[in-house]
């Protein structure tokens, strides 16, 4: 068995581990933080497809997590209080159901990035960065403006959303529905890198004149992999709203999305299991130094460095090798 399968192996198996250790324990806080690891590494396997697979280097994929937060957040305002989630030009009801929120959701975020992919791919290198950006910031700025959702102040999420009649209050069972989603989006990821789809994005990242040479259009290889990217962020963005209970602006900022660039460059970019392993680096990180120096990101940046200058296959290229994939 290959290095790099035997790490992704203790991966997937030692956070539902800790976990549940934790749980046995009577630590919930804990279990809490392995439920962030699966929820950050979710929402940056959604942007490996489009950085990792692609070469797309959005810094607007806040903008998709937070739209993901957000309709979490205002269908568990409108369900608590009895309203309906749209009255015009006909109503529907709001639900506190998991599913039917992570499908919303998801419509929603594939929505944006689709708009948001038929112009800014238009673009290519500092231009498309930029594009994003500036998309995000006005979904950002959106947000804040929006008094009726709290505005800069966030939305407090009065219930936690359920799923198949399992107590989400419970730190153990949030923490399954988040791995096993995680799971199963990391499946996807690894079918969709061996299909002939994952064949012709790799190759409008390396040599798109090739690729369109054989009769394949890079646009929209690249515009069908932004949107499947925007909405697996929006599902972590839904989960990670249920998490804290709590939706804020801040899960639209830039910042955002420069963390979850910084979980795939740590972890390893176009890896499998690369983003599991730098949200485990940079939730660790966070939680060691975070409650004793007030500058950690400083160090992180330090070790960041490090891994662009000396290991560009981030933790799991420093222990595994190079990648099949160029």
């Amino acid at each position: 068995m290959k290095t790099e399968t035997l790490l992704n192996l203790f991966l997937a198996l030692v956070l539902p581990l800790v976990a549940m250790v934790a749980y046995w324990i009577g630590e919930p806080f804990y279990v809490n933080l392995t439920t962030r690891i699966a929820v950050l590494a979710l929402a940056a396997t959604g942007l490996n497809l489009a950085l990792g697979l692609g070469g797309l280097v959005s810094f607007g994929h806040a903008a998709f997590f937070g739209i993901g937060g957000y309709v979490a957040g205002i269908f568990a305002t409108h369900a608590m209080s009895g309203t309906p989630f749209i009255e015009w030009p006909f109503d529907i009801g709001a639900t506190n159901q998991m599913l039917v929120i992570w499908i919303v959701a998801m419509l929603v975020a594939g929505l944006a990035a689709l708009v948001i992919g038929a112009i800014s791919l238009r673009t290519s290198g500092v231009y498309f960065i930029m594009i994003t950006l500036a998309f995000a910031q006005m979904v950002y700025y959106f947000a804040i403006s929006w008094p009726a959702y709290g505005g800069e102040d966030g939305l407090s999420m009065p219930v936690r959303d359920a799923f198949f009649g399992l107590n989400t209050f419970d730190p153990l069972n949030l923490f399954l529905i988040a791995y096993l989603v995680l799971m199963a989006v990391i499946y996807g990821f690894w079918r969709l890198t061996n299909s002939r789809f994952g064949a012709a994005l790799q190759g409008a990242r390396q040599n798109e004149v090739r690729l369109a040479s054989i009769g394949i259009k890079p646009f929209q290889i690249r515009l069908t992999a932004l949107v499947l990217s925007a909405m697996i962020t929006a599902l972590a963005g839904t989960l990670f709203a249920d998490l804290n209970r709590f939706v804020s602006p801040t899960m639209l900022s830039w910042h955002m999305s420069g963390e979850l660039i910084v979980l795939i460059v740590l972890g390893g970019t176009g890896r499998l299991f690369g983003p599991l392993a730098g949200a485990v680096l940079y939730v660790l990180f966070e939680f060691a130094l975070g409650s004793t120096v007030e500058h950690w990101q400083f160090f992180l940046g330090l070790i960041l460095l490090g891994v662009v200058m000396f290991a560009r296959g981030g933790l799991i290229g420093l222990i595994a090798g190079r990648a099949r994939h160029g």
